[in-house]
């Protein structure tokens, strides 16, 4: 079932976190460092954390999920920091799985470094949170469903490698385009991610990878399904962001690593 905007978002504040503030207590502020223009505080942080973090976003105004499409933005990200530390932000996600990960471990490192010496404040980033999340679950050797063509989806298989991971399958969509993802349907993702993972049985998770895919609604469904942790990139990036502001990141009924905090 396709959830609206609006049920998708009540749904999940409905659901809360088990982080409450104190009446007329101020909350945290999280920034967001995002690749496509015009971009929203995500309805998966709606969703997940309204109630306890205020959100700003930076909007980079990438185009194409390409190589060639991030590296004119590269040299933008420790400026969008900054403003987003002048906006009032007390930590720092560079979103982008694929835009933190193209260029390999040492560089998404290395990423997060300049933007942590810019602004003083702790950061991570969507690759960086997507990596810890699968370790804080004990993962190996994974299935990983993306929504990249082969170009990225090969830069993907070589980050996982450099961060301890064995790839056991790894299939994409072969979109190119940013937005693109966020127009597959959800019984369309849902099946997929699960062909992905049928084709590594001995998988001990499974990584649906790329921001612009709506997962959050479909990770406690993949765990039943699939019988192994899911770890997706826009839910546990945000999950990786407020943990830097102090909070557990802990919220129910969204798959095992949220529920855990």
């Amino acid at each position: 079932m396709t959830l609206s905007r609006r049920e998708f978002i009540q749904a999940g504040i409905a659901a809360g976190t088990s982080v409450a503030l104190a009446a007329g207590a101020v909350k945290p502020v999280l920034g967001l460092i995002a690749p496509p223009a015009d971009y929203p505080v995500p309805p998966e942080g709606l969703a997940l954390y309204d109630s306890v973090v205020d959100f700003r976003v930076f909007s980079l105004g990438v185009k194409d999920m390409t190589p060639a499409g991030f590296d004119p933005f590269i040299d933008k990200i420790v400026p969008a920091a900054e403003k987003l530390k002048k906006d009032g932000a007390q930590a720092i996600v560079i979103f982008g799985t694929s835009l933190t990960f193209y260029r390999g471990a040492k560089f998404n490192d290395k990423l997060m470094d300049d933007v942590r010496k810019a602004t003083g404040l702790k950061t991570t980033s969507m690759s960086a949170a997507v990596v810890d999340g699968l370790k804080a679950m004990g993962a190996k050797r994974i299935a990983v469903a993306t929504a990249y063509a082969d170009e990225v989806n090969g830069r993907l298989r070589t980050f996982l490698g450099e961060s301890g991971f064995e790839v056991l399958a790894l299939k994409g969509l072969g979109l190119d385009k940013i937005g693109a993802a966020g127009r597959i349907s959800q019984p369309d993702l849902q099946k997929f991610a699960e062909g992905v993972f049928r084709e590594a049985p001995k998988a001990d998770a499974l990584f649906v990878s790329c921001g612009g895919l709506r997962t959050l609604e479909l990770v406690a469904p993949w765990e039943k399904n699939c019988s192994v942790p899911v770890v997706s990139s826009t839910p546990h990036a945000l999950w990786g962001g407020v943990r830097l502001l102090g909070l557990s990141g802990k919220a129910e009924g969204y798959g095992k690593l949220i529920a855990k905090g």
